[in-house]
């Protein structure tokens, strides 16, 4: 049992811990195996929570790249049946069509997460400041956008 005053980490924290540092250094070509073999973890909830982590960063990182759409596909391979990180890799793809101005759709991004919602109103899309400003779902999305319409002198 784990108390307080045990230097002993518990076994999932650990795993945790261990599966964040490799899939920061995981090699492109073995990254679908990786993610697939922390899924498979039996702490969904660790696991998921690892994953997501990899998600956002690679995402980030791949956003404006060619690449993204290969590798989007792939991710979207390994987690299916997980509808967090499905839906987390959704709205990736459309801040990335949002940040580079390719087609969205506004119900889309109102529909949105708060977490997509706000990630964009700090953005400089001015259709989509334009959107969060007036219907983002929480005050803070809408004060956000409407500093940025603010900020590109859009308001």
């Amino acid at each position: 049992m784990h108390t307080e005053d045990s230097p002993e980490e518990p076994a999932e924290h650990a795993r945790f811990g261990r599966y964040l540092v490799e899939l920061e250094q995981v090699a492109d070509g073995d990254e679908v195996e990786l993610v697939g073999r922390v899924l498979a973890d039996p702490d969904q909830v660790m696991a998921q929570a690892a994953v997501v982590r990899h998600l956002d960063r690679r995402a980030a990182e791949l956003c404006p790249e060619a690449v993204w759409r290969e590798w989007a596909r792939a991710m979207a391979r390994v987690v299916a049946g997980r509808p967090f990180l499905v839906r987390r890799l959704q709205e990736w793809s459309l801040f990335r069509s949002v940040v580079l101005r390719l087609p969205w759709h506004r119900g889309d991004l109102l529909a949105a997460s708060d977490w997509l919602q706000l990630r964009t109103a700090a953005g400089s899309n001015p259709e989509a400041l334009a959107a969060l400003a007036g219907h983002g779902r929480t005050k803070r999305i809408r004060s956000t956008a409407r500093a940025g319409l603010t900020r590109l002198n859009l308001a």
